[in-house]
């Protein structure tokens, strides 16, 4: 089984990725360890609670219909906008931004 997840962080930013191996139990993601750690400090580490929802999952589908899949999600959640999220690609890009 493939999966796009969603995980929701304490401060209630995400980060959205993909499992292509079910591995669904185990697997969190890698998102910015720097941006995390910006984030919190060391006393919020100390008892740290991450929700992971499945937003899609497939047993057909291609491993780059899954990446696809999954840039389409992060920008429909606004994951890459560091705002609100962890992603780094697809790179956000404000209104009128054309850099």
């Amino acid at each position: 089984m493939k999966v796009i997840y969603k995980i929701t962080y304490p401060n209630g930013k995400i980060y959205v990725g993909s499992d292509l191996t079910d591995s669904r139990l185990t697997y969190f993601g890698s998102p910015s360890k720097e941006s995390l750690y910006q984030d919190f400090d060391l006393s919020e580490l100390q008892d740290f609670t991450i929700r992971k929802q499945i937003l899609w999952q497939s047993e057909t589908a291609t491993d780059s219909e899954v990446r696809r899949r999954e840039n389409v999600l992060i920008v429909e959640h606004a994951a890459n906008n560091p705002e609100y999220g962890y992603n780094q690609r697809p790179r956000y890009r404000k209104t009128g931004d054309l850099g």
